[in-house]
């Protein structure tokens, strides 16, 4: 039970992490744009969040999986939660690796406006996490 308990744990950090630099990258970019290099910074950061977030979401099956050979038990609202930042994270992460190979020497109102989806992006993932949590 420790060694499981310690997996979960240690999964959720590197999961809240990435829930941090997702939504916390993306408001940083439009606060402190127009700034070329620093939203390409971001962008990275961004885009290291959303592997982060699927990494851990897939790990977290992974260990309920290997103890108790099945996944957890979901209710409705929480596989919707669930079809929701499932959907945000792909988005996300495409979207931030479009942005990295895109960007340079775009206008600036074009990359605020792929910095607003991406903060959307990251506001809806981390509002239906709560939703999942709590329907799980």
């Amino acid at each position: 039970m420790y060694i499981q308990n310690i997996s979960y744990a240690l999964t959720q950090v590197v999961h809240n992490f990435g829930a941090s630099a997702v939504l916390g990258g993306a408001v940083a970019a439009l606060w402190l744009a127009p700034r070329p290099e620093l939203e390409r910074a971001l962008g990275w950061l961004v885009l290291s969040g959303w592997a982060a977030q699927i990494a851990s979401g897939a790990a977290f099956g992974v260990i309920s999986f290997y103890y108790y050979e099945q996944f957890p038990d979901i209710s409705f609202a929480g596989t919707v939660a669930l079809v929701i930042k499932l959907a945000c994270a792909a988005s996300g992460f495409s979207l931030a690796a479009f942005y990295l190979l895109y960007a340079r020497g775009k206008p600036q109102a074009w990359r605020r406006c792929i910095w607003m989806i991406m903060t959307v992006l990251g506001g809806t993932a981390l509002t239906a996490a709560a939703f999942l949590r709590w329907y799980s």
